[in-house]
């Protein structure tokens, strides 16, 4: 597969998902970051600002997330609006790539844990780089395994934790250089 026919879907915000943005251009790929009025992100390229009607098609319930993801969410309207836009990218994508830590009762630590919760739901390949274990996951039904990552299909979605590590960078990078060879 040549990365000028893929997509990365991704939200633009700095950290994980400003370093998959830089290494999709870097390789060649498309890029669309969802985002939505006001708010801030790293990326420029791919800027797909999401309407307020758009916004709504991805609207979660906050008790419902927190009760699947055992805990709370802020409930600020940023915070809504920030899951409402990673709703986008993981419903367009056709596999799902995570920079992030892999919490004991199998979900993802913060916001990125609800766009691998809604991966699980809607049974799409996902990959977890657990910046901790500095190991690739990936869900296989019910649990995590160790499994190298590689990207498979022309719409794939990336996202992961603001606060990018060493190991998750160069995690990206090499997901990248072992995909499009």
């Amino acid at each position: 597969m040549k990365a000028q026919d893929c997509t990365l879907l991704s939200g633009g915000a700095k950290g994980a998902e400003a370093e998959f943005g830089a290494q999709a251009e870097e390789a060649g790929a498309q890029e669309v970051n969802y985002t939505f009025e006001g708010h801030k992100i790293a990326r420029k390229r791919g800027v797909r600002v999401l309407t307020k009607e758009e916004l709504l098609n991805g609207d979660v319930s906050l008790s419902y997330l927190s009760k699947l993801m055992n805990r709370s969410f802020n409930q600020g309207p940023l915070m809504k609006k920030v899951l409402q836009s990673i709703w986008h990218q993981i419903n367009h994508a056709e596999e799902v790539f995570v920079i992030g830590k892999i919490l004991e009762d199998n979900t993802v630590k913060g916001g990125t844990g609800w766009g691998a919760e809604f991966a699980k739901i809607c049974n799409k390949p996902l990959y977890v780089f657990d910046q901790d274990e500095v190991q690739w996951f990936k869900w296989d039904q019910d649990k995590w395994k160790k499994s190298p990552a590689k990207i498979h299909k022309k719409q794939f979605a990336g996202t992961g934790t603001r606060f990018l590590n060493d190991e998750g960078k160069k995690a990206i990078a090499e997901l990248f250089k072992n995909s499009f060879k």
